[in-house]
């Protein structure tokens, strides 16, 4: 829960979460396929916050190491999503505790 807290301490970060609560209103449409099923491309997501594409991979590489995302590779690309049970479980977890 610390990790995952911790993943959740930054703007950026937060508000990549908020995107990809809604991805198919928040981000254009993309090459292969639906974004609620596969994800968001991280080179959406990286023009959405105005992000280089090393700064991009990092704050998403925090969010999947505290299981908040998902990551789908497809080729050469990769597709990020929210990881809904983990984050109902996290909000429970916050719900007992407070």
């Amino acid at each position: 829960m610390v990790d995952q807290l911790k993943a959740l301490a930054s703007d950026t970060r937060l508000q990549i979460m908020t995107w990809l609560r809604e991805p198919d209103t928040q981000f254009p449409p993309q090459a292969h396929g639906d974004p609620v099923g596969i994800g968001v491309c991280v080179s959406h997501i990286q023009h959405k916050a105005g992000l280089s594409p090393s700064t991009a991979s990092t704050h998403l590489a925090i969010l999947q190491r505290a299981e908040l995302v998902c990551a789908t590779r497809i080729g050469k690309w990769t597709y990020y999503r929210r990881n809904e049970p983990a984050i109902e479980a996290l909000l429970d977890d916050i719900r007992r505790m407070v």
